[in-house]
């Protein structure tokens, strides 16, 4: 009984950590697979995030590790048909329930997990040799500010879709080989096309909206990709859907790798003479840009720690601000001969 109650405590000390790292976000979303998935597009899915953001690739990059903390705990659910059940139907709000009530759990931490699925075999032995239909690619235009604080877009998406089709297709065909015997003691090998009879399929199209997670510092050429939502492939894997991120034009800000950079326009009177002035940033905090001395025109300052956050790191690249300086179109005779004195 005290173990029982132990492993209890132990599932529920899991749960509530998976439910806190995931902060709501839905578990189909973290997979990167359609709410009615199969068990094995949710495998596959699993099999390619893991193996992209475990530990042993991404050490020292806390973002990564947490989103490898992220996909375990949604395979431990959705590979769970019980718990998958309960999600579908309750939410997350279910699960601590079924915990709470004495359901049962897997015991296992998010290593074990990964061993249990991988088998302790390498990345190349478990890519398997599946047919796939082509991938699909296509840029999609981000916003700078959500590249600098997160965000998400809904995109419409349009594709082929397999449905059943009256009568039957000729399958699985595979090449067997036999021997014909052509005289005595002699025989001959022979290759013959053998095919089962499968129910028939046909291709029709279907849309509906996908949201696509913009992660903070993301660059140009940058991909999300949605696992088995590419073109579907007869008797195969359909291919992938790959969302290539790409930097839309900004009306104040210009970026170069992790930096950005912008342009201010001051009065003559400000170059010379100094300057208190502010500018709001992609998360409108304010940057002070004062200056005490004097600017010339088309000066570049450098302020650190102020441009693009770099993707899976707390840092961040810098600002630089050039400064455009507007002269006075005309000057009166009295003007000219202040400025004379003032100057020399």
């Amino acid at each position: 009984m005290a173990i029982q109650r132990t492993k209890l405590l132990l599932f529920v000390c899991f749960l509530s950590y998976a439910l806190s790292v995931l902060g709501g976000k839905s578990y189909y979303d973290i997979l990167q697979v359609q709410r009615g998935a199969s068990d094995d597009q949710i495998k596959r899915a699993y099999r390619k995030l893991a193996l992209k953001y475990h530990p042993d690739k991404n050490q020292g990059n806390e973002e990564a590790n947490k989103r490898f903390a992220e996909i375990n705990n949604a395979y431990e659910v959705l590979s769970d048909s019980e718990k998958r059940n309960i999600y579908d139907r309750h939410g997350e709000e279910g699960l601590r329930q079924h915990a709470a009530g004495g359901g049962r759990g897997s015991g296992m931490n998010i290593q074990d997990i990964f061993r249990s699925f991988f088998h302790g075999g390498s990345e190349e032995e478990e890519e398997e040799k599946i047919v796939k239909g082509d991938d699909v690619i296509f840029e999609l235009d981000a916003t700078l500010e959500d590249l600098y604080m997160g965000g998400s877009l809904k995109v419409w998406r349009e594709k082929n879709v397999l449905k059943s089709a009256p009568g039957k297709r000729r399958c699985n065909c595979r090449n067997e080989v036999y021997h014909k015997q052509i005289g005595p003691g002699m025989f001959q090998q022979m290759t013959e096309q053998v095919c089962e009879q499968c129910p028939n399929v046909k291709f029709e199209r279907e849309g509906y909206f996908i949201t696509v997670d913009i992660e903070k510092g993301m660059q140009d050429g940058q991909e999300v990709v949605f696992y088995e939502d590419g073109e579907p492939k007869i008797d195969g894997e359909a291919g992938d859907l790959k969302v290539r991120i790409r930097t839309a034009p900004h009306d104040r800000f210009r970026r170069e790798g992790n930096d950005l950079h912008t342009t201010v326009t001051i009065t003559l009177v400000q170059a010379l003479a100094g300057f208190d002035k502010t500018i709001k940033h992609l998360d409108e905090h304010p940057v002070d840009i004062s200056s005490k001395g004097i600017t010339i025109p088309k000066e570049v300052r450098k302020f650190k720690g102020e441009g693009m956050p770099l993707h899976f790191s707390s840092k961040k690249g810098d600002l630089y601000v050039k400064f455009e300086v507007l002269f006075p179109t005309s000057l009166t005779e009295d003007q000219k001969t202040k400025i004379k004195a003032i100057l020399g």
